[in-house]
């Protein structure tokens, strides 16, 4: 991966063929096993790839490839096979390999917009699987039929949303849904899903609690999950409570994150705020007025973790105390 462009279109022209094929195939050819095996190899030959890309000059190699030209054809084969996994599951992957920010790789220049138009491809893949999948049946293995699609989706989602290589500020001042779309999705994935079966798995497990992490540190005022109705909104907390008393303590310590920057949201924005609260934090307060007490509950946990518990993460677990006995003076 260390030679220049030339070598680099050489290396890749069997892909390119392929490609070109796969691009040239009919709708209906896309359920044939020939065009499946084809798009699946494809794709697991790109993530190989892509995990060998560990500097900003090779990953710019495989960006150039892939985009715009290559694009097309991963939308289409998602939107086209989402019930089957055994092609959507490789694409997805390559994807979460691909948007990974590793080694600074994608770094951008000032003038580019390559981040951004990274992220709306993103958006455009996670919308079209998520509002495919939602509408499927559950199967006989709902894991492999859903679950495992689902859970690399968030992947894919929070890798982007957390790589620091696209100013999401855009999308909203020029008025383009594509962050509000992939974060709606999302969501409505995330939801679908039973919070004991969020519990039984372990990698969906991971999946969702890393990207709850990542949408109330990063993106809590969004047009996302503040927005939701309040029985929801609980949901989602109170699934955070549960990932706090789990043994996982990596998922313990995303969950302690994600309230920390909740409930310090709470205490800017209405318990000491002093400019006329956003319609986020509207929606926050609201949904505390009509459960006032879902943060002293979540408190109580804390400390009954952290005093009766060997946890091995306490000071992780310690950190949204301060926050949650803050907005919890006022009741005292």
């Amino acid at each position: 991966m260390e030679d220049g462009p030339v070598k680099f279109r050489s290396f890749m022209e069997p892909l390119l063929q392929v490609a070109v094929n796969l691009e040239a195939s009919a709708d209906a050819a896309f359920r044939t096993d020939v065009v499946k095996y084809a798009f699946t190899g494809l794709m697991r030959d790109l993530r190989g790839i892509a995990m060998a890309t560990n500097s900003r000059r090779t990953y710019g190699l495989l960006f150039d490839w892939l985009y715009p030209s290559r694009m097309p054809l991963l939308l289409r084969a998602i939107s086209l096979l989402t019930d089957e996994p055994e092609v959507t599951t490789p694409l997805l992957k390559f994807m979460s390999e691909f948007v990974l920010n590793k080694a600074q790789r994608l770094t951008f220049d000032s003038s580019s917009p390559n981040g951004i138009l990274l992220f709306r491809e993103i958006s455009k893949l996670i919308v079209a699987y998520g509002s495919r999948i939602l509408l499927l049946p559950n199967g006989t293995n709902i894991y492999r039929s859903k679950y495992k699609g689902i859970w690399i989706s968030l992947t894919v989602l929070s890798r982007a949303l957390c790589g620091n290589y696209v100013n999401f500020g855009v999308f909203e001042l020029y008025g383009d849904r594509a962050l509000a779309d992939a974060l709606d999705i999302s969501l409505k994935m995330t939801l679908s899903i039973p919070l004991s079966d969020i519990l039984t798995f372990k990698k969906l497990s991971k999946a969702y609690y890393g990207y709850m992490e990542v949408l109330f540190n990063n993106h809590i005022t969004i047009n996302s999950v503040l927005n939701l109705d309040t029985s929801t909104f609980v949901h989602i907390v109170t699934s955070l409570e549960s990932g706090l008393k789990g043994l996982d303590t990596g998922i313990s310590t995303q969950c302690a994150s994600a309230i920390d920057s909740l409930a310090a949201f709470y205490f800017n924005n209405i318990t000491a705020g002093d400019n006329p609260p956003s319609p986020a934090a509207l929606n926050l307060a609201r949904h505390i007025g009509e459960l006032p007490s879902l943060f002293p509950q979540i408190l109580k946990s804390l400390f009954e973790i952290i005093i009766f518990e060997d946890a091995g993460n306490q000071w992780s677990l310690s950190r949204p105390i301060l926050s949650l006995i803050m907005i919890s003076e006022q009741d005292v």
